[in-house]
Protein backbone atom coordinates (compact mmCIF):
# COMPACT_ATOMS: atom_id res chain seq x y z
CA UNK A 1 0.00 0.00 0.00
CA UNK A 2 0.90 3.55 -1.23
CA UNK A 3 2.47 5.76 1.70
CA UNK A 4 0.24 8.95 1.86
CA UNK A 5 2.41 12.05 2.53
CA UNK A 6 2.55 15.80 2.62
CA UNK A 7 4.93 17.64 0.55
CA UNK A 8 6.26 20.98 2.27
CA UNK A 9 8.30 22.94 0.86
CA UNK A 10 10.16 27.20 1.23
CA UNK A 11 10.32 29.85 -1.32
CA UNK A 12 13.61 31.26 -0.46
CA UNK A 13 14.36 34.76 -2.24
CA UNK A 14 16.74 35.07 -4.88
CA UNK A 15 16.67 31.19 -5.93
CA UNK A 16 15.16 31.07 -9.40
CA UNK A 17 15.00 27.06 -9.34
CA UNK A 18 12.74 27.11 -6.37
CA UNK A 19 9.41 26.21 -8.07
CA UNK A 20 11.39 23.56 -10.26
CA UNK A 21 13.39 21.82 -7.66
CA UNK A 22 9.14 21.82 -5.53
CA UNK A 23 7.71 20.44 -8.87
CA UNK A 24 10.73 17.78 -9.40
CA UNK A 25 10.89 16.74 -5.41
CA UNK A 26 6.83 15.76 -6.35
CA UNK A 27 8.28 13.68 -9.48
CA UNK A 28 10.87 11.78 -6.73
CA UNK A 29 8.06 11.08 -3.80
CA UNK A 30 5.77 9.52 -6.93
CA UNK A 31 9.05 7.53 -8.33
CA UNK A 32 9.03 6.40 -4.67
CA UNK A 33 5.40 5.19 -4.78
CA UNK A 34 4.23 7.89 -2.18
CA UNK A 35 0.70 9.19 -2.67
CA UNK A 36 1.26 13.33 -2.15
CA UNK A 37 -2.02 14.60 -0.67
CA UNK A 38 -1.67 17.38 0.45
CA UNK A 39 0.90 20.68 -0.43
CA UNK A 40 2.27 23.60 1.30
CA UNK A 41 4.78 26.11 0.68
CA UNK A 42 6.10 29.13 2.69
CA UNK A 43 7.86 32.08 1.52
CA UNK A 44 10.99 33.27 3.73
CA UNK A 45 13.88 35.16 3.24
CA UNK A 46 16.14 32.02 4.56
CA UNK A 47 15.75 28.67 6.68
CA UNK A 48 14.33 28.65 10.04
CA UNK A 49 17.73 27.57 11.90
CA UNK A 50 15.75 25.35 14.54
CA UNK A 51 12.41 24.11 12.29
CA UNK A 52 12.95 24.98 8.88
CA UNK A 53 10.01 26.87 8.37
CA UNK A 54 8.00 29.64 11.10
CA UNK A 55 6.34 27.84 13.89
CA UNK A 56 3.03 29.53 12.41
CA UNK A 57 3.53 27.28 9.25
CA UNK A 58 4.73 24.13 11.40
CA UNK A 59 1.29 24.52 12.60
CA UNK A 60 -0.26 24.53 9.55
CA UNK A 61 1.34 21.72 8.17
CA UNK A 62 0.14 19.53 11.41
CA UNK A 63 -2.89 20.64 10.52
CA UNK A 64 -2.89 19.43 6.96
CA UNK A 65 -1.05 15.89 8.30
CA UNK A 66 -3.99 15.20 10.48
CA UNK A 67 -7.00 16.28 7.89
CA UNK A 68 -5.42 13.99 5.11
CA UNK A 69 -4.27 11.48 7.89
CA UNK A 70 -1.20 11.15 5.87
CA UNK A 71 1.46 9.29 7.32
CA UNK A 72 4.61 11.16 6.58
CA UNK A 73 5.83 14.61 5.62
CA UNK A 74 8.72 15.22 2.86
CA UNK A 75 10.48 18.08 3.05
CA UNK A 76 11.42 19.46 -0.97
CA UNK A 77 14.95 20.42 0.20
CA UNK A 78 17.89 19.02 2.11
CA UNK A 79 17.25 19.58 6.36
CA UNK A 80 20.43 19.58 8.82
CA UNK A 81 19.54 16.64 11.57
CA UNK A 82 18.54 18.96 14.50
CA UNK A 83 15.97 20.41 12.01
CA UNK A 84 14.50 17.09 11.13
CA UNK A 85 14.24 15.72 14.59
CA UNK A 86 12.56 18.55 15.65
CA UNK A 87 10.23 18.72 13.05
CA UNK A 88 9.25 14.66 14.00
CA UNK A 89 8.58 15.97 17.27
CA UNK A 90 6.43 18.50 16.71
CA UNK A 91 4.58 17.14 13.47
CA UNK A 92 4.18 13.62 15.29
CA UNK A 93 4.84 11.69 11.60
CA UNK A 94 7.73 10.43 10.07
CA UNK A 95 9.69 13.03 8.38
CA UNK A 96 12.20 13.08 5.65
CA UNK A 97 14.03 15.24 2.76
CA UNK A 98 14.83 15.38 -0.78
CA UNK A 99 17.86 13.58 0.06
CA UNK A 100 16.27 11.01 1.78
CA UNK A 101 14.19 10.36 -0.60
CA UNK A 102 16.78 10.00 -3.68
CA UNK A 103 18.72 7.60 -1.67
CA UNK A 104 15.53 5.32 -1.41
CA UNK A 105 14.98 5.43 -5.14
CA UNK A 106 18.92 4.25 -6.00
CA UNK A 107 18.33 1.92 -2.96
CA UNK A 108 15.05 -0.01 -4.89
CA UNK A 109 16.81 0.90 -8.53
CA UNK A 110 20.07 -1.08 -7.86
CA UNK A 111 20.33 -4.26 -9.56
CA UNK A 112 24.44 -4.92 -9.59
CA UNK A 113 26.45 -5.78 -7.14
CA UNK A 114 28.63 -2.09 -7.16
CA UNK A 115 25.55 0.03 -7.51
CA UNK A 116 24.02 -1.28 -4.42
CA UNK A 117 27.50 -1.51 -2.65
CA UNK A 118 27.59 2.30 -3.84
CA UNK A 119 24.31 2.55 -2.32
CA UNK A 120 24.72 1.40 1.15
CA UNK A 121 28.16 3.37 0.96
CA UNK A 122 26.27 6.80 0.46
CA UNK A 123 23.36 5.85 2.44
CA UNK A 124 25.62 5.53 5.36
CA UNK A 125 27.60 8.21 4.75
CA UNK A 126 24.22 10.40 4.36
CA UNK A 127 22.76 8.68 7.43
CA UNK A 128 26.25 9.09 10.20
CA UNK A 129 25.66 12.75 10.61
CA UNK A 130 22.00 12.04 12.05
CA UNK A 131 22.70 9.11 14.30
CA UNK A 132 23.79 11.93 17.52
CA UNK A 133 20.64 13.23 17.14
CA UNK A 134 18.49 10.30 17.39
CA UNK A 135 19.67 9.36 20.51
CA UNK A 136 17.14 10.08 23.46
CA UNK A 137 17.29 11.02 27.14
CA UNK A 138 21.14 11.51 26.78
CA UNK A 139 22.68 11.59 30.30
CA UNK A 140 24.55 14.24 31.85
CA UNK A 141 28.07 13.65 31.64
CA UNK A 142 29.78 13.19 35.09
CA UNK A 143 33.15 14.86 35.85
CA UNK A 144 36.63 13.33 34.98
CA UNK A 145 37.10 12.32 30.95
CA UNK A 146 36.64 8.44 31.81
CA UNK A 147 33.02 9.13 33.33
CA UNK A 148 30.55 9.34 30.60
CA UNK A 149 27.23 9.19 30.35
CA UNK A 150 25.06 5.98 29.03
CA UNK A 151 23.55 8.10 26.31
CA UNK A 152 27.04 9.12 24.77
CA UNK A 153 28.68 5.30 25.51
CA UNK A 154 25.83 4.51 23.09
CA UNK A 155 26.15 7.14 20.33
CA UNK A 156 29.13 6.50 20.17
CA UNK A 157 28.34 2.64 20.15
CA UNK A 158 26.23 3.60 16.91
CA UNK A 159 28.76 5.67 15.39
CA UNK A 160 31.12 3.32 15.58
CA UNK A 161 29.16 0.54 14.41
CA UNK A 162 28.59 2.61 11.18
CA UNK A 163 32.62 3.64 10.79
CA UNK A 164 32.93 -0.78 10.53
CA UNK A 165 30.14 -0.89 8.34
CA UNK A 166 31.55 1.86 5.89
CA UNK A 167 34.98 0.55 5.77
CA UNK A 168 33.94 -3.03 4.87
CA UNK A 169 31.72 -1.58 2.09
CA UNK A 170 34.32 0.94 1.10
CA UNK A 171 36.93 -2.91 0.74
CA UNK A 172 34.29 -4.79 -1.10
CA UNK A 173 33.60 -2.16 -3.68
CA UNK A 174 37.59 -2.12 -4.28
CA UNK A 175 37.52 -5.34 -5.13
CA UNK A 176 34.44 -5.18 -7.67
CA UNK A 177 36.20 -2.32 -9.35
CA UNK A 178 39.54 -4.23 -10.05
CA UNK A 179 37.02 -6.65 -11.71
CA UNK A 180 35.69 -3.70 -13.41
CA UNK A 181 38.96 -2.41 -14.55
CA UNK A 182 39.44 -6.10 -16.00
CA UNK A 183 36.40 -6.04 -18.29
CA UNK A 184 37.35 -2.22 -18.99
CA UNK A 185 40.59 -3.19 -20.18
CA UNK A 186 39.27 -5.87 -22.76
CA UNK A 187 37.19 -3.11 -24.24
CA UNK A 188 40.05 -0.95 -24.83
CA UNK A 189 41.64 -4.07 -26.65
CA UNK A 190 38.73 -4.66 -28.81
CA UNK A 191 38.90 -1.22 -30.19
CA UNK A 192 35.41 -0.31 -30.66
CA UNK A 193 34.26 3.17 -30.27
CA UNK A 194 32.06 3.67 -26.97
CA UNK A 195 29.06 6.25 -27.88
CA UNK A 196 27.43 7.24 -24.43
CA UNK A 197 23.80 8.42 -23.82
CA UNK A 198 23.66 11.20 -20.61
CA UNK A 199 21.37 13.53 -20.14
CA UNK A 200 18.73 14.86 -16.95
CA UNK A 201 16.95 12.25 -15.62
CA UNK A 202 13.79 11.16 -17.54
CA UNK A 203 14.97 13.01 -20.76
CA UNK A 204 14.31 9.69 -22.51
CA UNK A 205 18.08 7.92 -22.41
CA UNK A 206 16.79 4.33 -22.49
CA UNK A 207 13.92 5.07 -25.03
CA UNK A 208 17.20 6.22 -27.36
CA UNK A 209 19.05 3.07 -26.30
CA UNK A 210 16.16 0.60 -26.88
CA UNK A 211 15.39 2.31 -30.09
CA UNK A 212 18.95 2.27 -31.69
CA UNK A 213 18.91 -1.34 -30.75
CA UNK A 214 15.24 -2.13 -32.50
CA UNK A 215 17.68 0.17 -35.69
CA UNK A 216 20.28 -2.45 -35.36
CA UNK A 217 18.35 -5.52 -35.09
CA UNK A 218 19.04 -6.38 -31.76
CA UNK A 219 17.15 -8.54 -29.98
CA UNK A 220 14.71 -7.33 -27.47
CA UNK A 221 16.34 -9.07 -24.85
CA UNK A 222 18.99 -6.69 -25.23
CA UNK A 223 16.98 -3.85 -24.44
CA UNK A 224 16.96 -1.55 -20.67
CA UNK A 225 14.20 -0.87 -19.03
CA UNK A 226 11.76 1.87 -19.59
CA UNK A 227 9.21 3.92 -17.50
CA UNK A 228 8.41 7.67 -17.15
CA UNK A 229 9.73 8.39 -14.12
CA UNK A 230 12.79 10.15 -12.43
CA UNK A 231 15.87 7.54 -12.08
CA UNK A 232 14.35 4.66 -13.83
CA UNK A 233 17.12 3.54 -14.90
CA UNK A 234 20.44 3.05 -12.44
CA UNK A 235 23.06 0.92 -13.65
CA UNK A 236 25.32 1.85 -16.48
CA UNK A 237 23.95 -0.52 -19.70
CA UNK A 238 26.22 -1.39 -22.48
CA UNK A 239 25.72 -3.29 -25.85
CA UNK A 240 27.89 -4.01 -28.23
CA UNK A 241 25.82 -2.96 -31.95
CA UNK A 242 26.66 -3.19 -35.74
CA UNK A 243 25.19 -0.79 -38.16
CA UNK A 244 25.69 -0.76 -41.73
CA UNK A 245 28.85 -3.04 -40.98
CA UNK A 246 30.26 -0.22 -38.43
CA UNK A 247 30.34 -1.79 -34.95
CA UNK A 248 30.99 0.43 -32.00
CA UNK A 249 29.52 0.24 -27.91
CA UNK A 250 26.75 1.70 -27.03
CA UNK A 251 26.09 2.54 -23.04
CA UNK A 252 23.03 4.23 -21.32
CA UNK A 253 23.63 5.83 -17.78
CA UNK A 254 21.98 7.00 -14.80
CA UNK A 255 20.10 10.23 -15.34
CA UNK A 256 21.63 13.40 -14.04
CA UNK A 257 19.53 15.51 -11.70
CA UNK A 258 20.25 19.24 -9.82
CA UNK A 259 21.45 19.52 -6.12
CA UNK A 260 22.65 16.05 -5.78
CA UNK A 261 23.38 14.94 -3.10
CA UNK A 262 27.38 15.22 -1.82
CA UNK A 263 27.29 11.64 -0.30
CA UNK A 264 25.69 10.62 -3.88
CA UNK A 265 28.23 12.09 -5.82
CA UNK A 266 31.11 9.52 -5.34
CA UNK A 267 28.70 6.47 -6.52
CA UNK A 268 26.87 8.49 -9.28
CA UNK A 269 30.57 9.33 -10.67
CA UNK A 270 31.70 5.72 -10.35
CA UNK A 271 28.13 4.45 -12.08
CA UNK A 272 29.18 6.82 -14.98
CA UNK A 273 32.81 5.50 -15.57
CA UNK A 274 31.30 4.74 -19.19
CA UNK A 275 31.23 8.59 -19.78
CA UNK A 276 34.97 9.04 -19.46
CA UNK A 277 35.88 5.87 -21.68
CA UNK A 278 33.33 7.55 -24.32
CA UNK A 279 34.88 8.50 -28.36
CA UNK A 280 30.99 10.59 -28.47
CA UNK A 281 28.39 11.69 -25.83
CA UNK A 282 25.13 11.86 -27.21
CA UNK A 283 23.53 14.16 -24.53
CA UNK A 284 19.29 13.51 -24.81
CA UNK A 285 17.29 16.51 -23.51
CA UNK A 286 13.67 16.71 -23.38
CA UNK A 287 12.92 19.15 -25.53
CA UNK A 288 9.28 19.66 -24.22
CA UNK A 289 10.09 20.33 -20.94
CA UNK A 290 9.92 23.78 -19.98
CA UNK A 291 13.40 23.84 -17.66
CA UNK A 292 15.21 22.19 -20.59
CA UNK A 293 18.06 24.93 -20.27
CA UNK A 294 18.17 24.25 -16.40
CA UNK A 295 18.73 20.76 -17.18
CA UNK A 296 21.34 21.20 -20.07
CA UNK A 297 23.23 22.91 -17.19
CA UNK A 298 23.31 20.13 -15.21
CA UNK A 299 24.60 17.85 -17.27
CA UNK A 300 27.11 20.38 -18.60
CA UNK A 301 28.83 20.63 -14.91
CA UNK A 302 28.43 17.35 -14.16
CA UNK A 303 30.12 16.17 -17.50
CA UNK A 304 32.53 19.26 -16.13
CA UNK A 305 33.55 16.88 -12.78
CA UNK A 306 34.32 13.87 -14.68
CA UNK A 307 36.44 15.65 -17.16
CA UNK A 308 34.92 14.89 -20.23
CA UNK A 309 34.13 18.37 -21.32
CA UNK A 310 36.80 18.04 -24.37
CA UNK A 311 35.01 14.71 -25.76
CA UNK A 312 32.94 15.56 -28.85
CA UNK A 313 29.49 15.73 -28.17
CA UNK A 314 25.84 16.17 -30.09
CA UNK A 315 22.57 16.78 -28.51
CA UNK A 316 19.49 14.65 -29.32
CA UNK A 317 16.41 16.71 -28.57
CA UNK A 318 14.15 14.39 -27.48
CA UNK A 319 10.13 14.39 -27.55
CA UNK A 320 9.90 16.37 -30.25
CA UNK A 321 6.72 14.77 -31.09
CA UNK A 322 4.78 17.00 -27.70
CA UNK A 323 6.24 20.21 -29.15
CA UNK A 324 8.42 20.83 -32.71
CA UNK A 325 10.43 19.33 -35.08
CA UNK A 326 13.19 21.30 -36.21
CA UNK A 327 15.38 20.84 -38.96
CA UNK A 328 18.71 18.93 -37.71
CA UNK A 329 22.03 21.08 -37.85
CA UNK A 330 25.81 20.10 -36.73
CA UNK A 331 25.70 18.49 -33.65
CA UNK A 332 22.08 19.07 -33.02
CA UNK A 333 19.30 16.14 -33.91
CA UNK A 334 15.52 16.58 -33.52
CA UNK A 335 14.21 13.02 -32.42
CA UNK A 336 11.40 11.44 -30.86
CA UNK A 337 12.39 8.00 -29.32
CA UNK A 338 8.98 6.72 -29.07
CA UNK A 339 7.77 7.08 -32.60
CA UNK A 340 10.95 6.09 -34.09
CA UNK A 341 11.50 9.81 -35.38
CA UNK A 342 15.09 10.81 -36.14
CA UNK A 343 17.29 7.79 -34.78
CA UNK A 344 18.42 6.74 -38.43
CA UNK A 345 19.63 10.24 -39.28
CA UNK A 346 21.63 10.03 -35.55
CA UNK A 347 22.95 6.60 -36.34
CA UNK A 348 24.11 7.66 -40.14
CA UNK A 349 26.00 10.49 -38.67
CA UNK A 350 27.65 8.04 -36.04
CA UNK A 351 28.90 5.42 -38.62
CA UNK A 352 29.90 8.58 -40.99
CA UNK A 353 32.43 9.61 -38.07
CA UNK A 354 33.88 6.27 -37.13
CA UNK A 355 34.51 5.32 -40.56
CA UNK A 356 36.61 8.61 -40.78
CA UNK A 357 38.55 7.96 -37.68
CA UNK A 358 39.45 4.07 -39.59
CA UNK A 359 41.37 3.36 -42.35
CA UNK A 360 41.92 0.45 -44.52
CA UNK A 361 46.08 -1.22 -44.88
CA UNK A 362 47.48 -3.55 -46.57
CA UNK A 363 50.37 -5.09 -44.71
CA UNK A 364 53.06 -7.50 -45.28
CA UNK A 365 54.17 -9.32 -41.80
CA UNK A 366 57.32 -11.64 -42.06
CA UNK A 367 56.51 -15.12 -40.09
CA UNK A 368 59.63 -14.13 -37.70
CA UNK A 369 57.95 -11.38 -37.08
CA UNK A 370 56.22 -12.09 -33.62
CA UNK A 371 55.81 -8.75 -32.04
CA UNK A 372 53.83 -6.87 -35.18
CA UNK A 373 51.50 -9.84 -35.53
CA UNK A 374 50.79 -9.16 -31.57
CA UNK A 375 49.78 -5.50 -33.04
CA UNK A 376 47.97 -6.80 -35.85
CA UNK A 377 45.73 -8.36 -33.41
CA UNK A 378 45.44 -6.40 -30.53
CA UNK A 379 44.63 -2.92 -32.70
CA UNK A 380 43.01 -3.97 -35.86
CA UNK A 381 40.39 -5.44 -37.13
CA UNK A 382 41.90 -8.43 -39.98
CA UNK A 383 39.55 -8.09 -43.00
CA UNK A 384 41.51 -11.05 -44.85
CA UNK A 385 44.60 -12.63 -44.36
CA UNK A 386 46.98 -14.74 -46.87
CA UNK A 387 49.48 -17.14 -46.27
CA UNK A 388 52.34 -16.55 -48.52
CA UNK A 389 55.83 -18.45 -49.05
CA UNK A 390 57.67 -16.54 -46.39
CA UNK A 391 55.22 -14.65 -44.82
CA UNK A 392 51.41 -13.47 -44.02
CA UNK A 393 49.12 -10.64 -46.51
CA UNK A 394 47.00 -8.64 -44.05
CA UNK A 395 44.02 -6.76 -45.30
CA UNK A 396 43.28 -4.29 -42.16
CA UNK A 397 41.06 -1.94 -40.54
CA UNK A 398 42.53 0.22 -38.14
CA UNK A 399 41.79 3.50 -35.80
CA UNK A 400 43.93 6.17 -37.21
CA UNK A 401 45.72 6.92 -34.79
CA UNK A 402 47.02 2.92 -34.43
CA UNK A 403 47.99 3.66 -37.99
CA UNK A 404 51.74 4.44 -37.43
CA UNK A 405 52.62 1.30 -35.70
CA UNK A 406 51.83 -0.46 -39.32
CA UNK A 407 53.01 1.59 -41.87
Amino acid sequence: MNLNIVCAGLYLENDKDVKSQFEETKGLARACDYEIVGEIIQKRRTPHPATYFGEGKVSEIKALIEETKAGACMIAAPITPSQMRTLKEMLGVRVFDRNDCILEIFGKRAHTKQAKLQVELATLKHELPFVIHTQQNFSRMRGGSKNKGEGEKQYQLDRRKYEIRIQKVEKELKEVKKSLASMKRKRHRSDLKMVSLVGYTNAGKSSCMNEILRYCDKDEDKQVFVKDMLFATLDASIRHVSYKGVEFLLSDTVGFVSHLPHELMDAFHSTLESVSDADLILQVVDESNENVLEHMEVTQKTLKKLSVENTPMWVLHNKCDLCEYKKNEKGHFYISAEKGVGISEVLEAVVEMIRKERMTLEVCVDYENIDLNAKIHRFANILSCVEKQDHWEYQIEVDRRYASLFQ
